[in-house]
């Protein structure tokens, strides 16, 4: 099972949607957001969360990818806004000696 924190230190997409993301983690409210997100009716533990909006987020970066007429730019942000609060909640990781 990968790390999702590698997961997201990997993932490569278009500037302004990371910069649109960063700019939108002033307003991500984990109970409001992250259950409509996810379609969850209570807010699951972080990293449970995180590979959720991992999986719906890959599911959107093909859509754009395609050009699909069904995708949503602004779900796509909200997306990466979660991801990356989720990914902050999670404990540090402890460097080898």
């Amino acid at each position: 099972m990968t790390d999702p924190i590698d997961l997201i230190a990997t993932l490569r997409r278009p500037r302004l949607l990371i910069r649109a993301a960063r700019f939108g983690q002033s307003d991500y409210n984990r109970n409001r957001d992250l259950k409509r997100l996810i379609h969850a009716p209570v807010a699951p533990p972080p990293e449970a969360a995180l590979r959720r909006l991992i999986a719906e987020e890959e599911v959107l970066e093909a859509s754009r990818r395609e050009g699909a007429a069904a995708y949503s730019l602004m779900r796509h942000i909200e997306l990466l806004i979660a991801m990356m609060a989720e990914a902050r909640l999670l404990p540090r990781r402890q460097m080898p000696a």
